[in-house]
């Protein structure tokens, strides 16, 4: 295992940055937000009675995170959909919103295609690709940025856009305030967990020194519920390790049974559950008792509070905080964080088929 203090060895694995691309999320979200004030929607597009998201991998988790935000206060359903093709129940009364960071996601082109069919109001989100090509030519209304990083990179963009895309469609309140005030928190929390802190008061280092060698298994509920879900996937694509997540209250009507069998995994689990000050009462009633559970079965687990006033602060600060977990731990396999090649594979053989 490597040193986390011996800054020489950081380039040395990590050849393309993707730690100065976790270091500008702070920017990007600021960024995001300018870009999304100059996006004009056809006054039609107001009167829709639900909202889908097309997106796959980093763009899709936007969509996640953005229902997770807007639900208490949107009174339309938010659906995030993964897949070739769209539900029955998209139709002409569906706001359909294509996200896609290379604008060539083959899901989402396709998903995108049958939405059109069905006479749903489209929007596109995208740097550039076909995703592009197809909005101008169609004059669907189009929202792209340029920012040079793997699309989990990009989060930013992929969930600042669509928060404001909602906001102008008059479905949640104005978050600037929200924003600025996560922006200020991430900015700050840069300070404790950069890579310049030493391992003795960094806790974002102390944590991927425990994961490693060990699966990690993310809990959160309420707002940060998928926040634990994009943990997860950073483990997955920037550690390039097994991770799982879990959702409370869920997780204590299935989950908590297994925590028994095979006997032998209980030593190499680490939970980390991800609280927050906004969790429902009762959600921190059970987080207490999942803990007590976790021990009796000697799983060890680990707590990392949100900070923040608003939720959106308290999303952002708690996914920036875990960003730097899951370089760290790549850095202590001593596997380039940026590559996904397994992904890249995956997409030349599918080509083949």
């Amino acid at each position: 295992m490597i040193e986390l203090d011996n800054w020489a060895l950081f380039h040395e694995i990590d050849p393309d940055d993707m730690l100065g691309r976790i270091a500008e999320l702070p920017q990007q979200c600021r960024d995001a937000w300018a870009n999304v004030q100059s996006l004009e929607l056809p006054s039609q597009y107001r009167q829709v009675n639900k909202i889908v998201v097309l997106g796959m991998g980093g763009s899709a988790i936007g969509g996640d995170l953005l229902r997770a935000l807007a639900e208490p206060e949107c009174a339309l359903p938010i659906v995030t959909n993964r897949d070739y093709t769209v539900p029955a129940f998209v139709n002409a009364e569906t706001v359909v919103i294509a996200s896609s960071y290379s604008g060539n996601t083959e899901e989402t082109l396709s998903a995108l295609a049958q939405a059109r069919e069905r006479g749903a109001k489209l929007l596109a989100i995208t740097t550039d690709g076909k995703l592009a090509q197809q909005a101008r030519e169609l004059g669907v209304p189009l929202l792209t940025f340029c920012y040079k990083s793997q699309p989990r990179a990009a989060l930013g963009y992929a969930l600042v856009s669509l928060i404001g895309v909602v906001h102008k469609l008059g479905l949640i309140s104005d978050k600037t305030a929200d924003l600025e005030e996560a922006i200020a928190v991430m900015e700050a929390l840069q300070e404790e967990i950069r890579e310049t802190v030493p391992v003795t008061e960094n806790p974002a280092k102390q944590l991927a020194k425990r994961l490693y060698g060990h699966l990690p298994v993310v809990y959160g509920s309420g707002y940060l519920a998928e926040v634990a879900h994009r943990w997860k996937t950073q483990f997955n694509e920037n550690a390039k390790a097994w991770s799982f997540f879990e959702q409370l209250p869920e997780l204590n009507h299935n989950a908590v049974v297994g925590y028994q069998f095979p006997e032998e995994l209980s030593e190499r689990i680490l939970v980390v559950m991800l609280i927050s000050s906004l969790d429902h009462p009762r959600n921190k009633a059970r987080f207490q008792v999942t803990r007590e559970i976790l021990t009796r079965h000697g799983i060890a687990y680990e707590a990392i509070e949100a900070r923040g006033e608003s939720p959106l602060a308290q999303m952002l600060s708690a996914i920036h905080f875990g960003d730097y977990v899951s370089y760290y731990l790549a850095l202590l396999y001593e596997v380039n964080p940026t590559p996904v090649r397994i992904i890249d594979y995956l997409k030349e053989r599918l080509a083949q088929l």
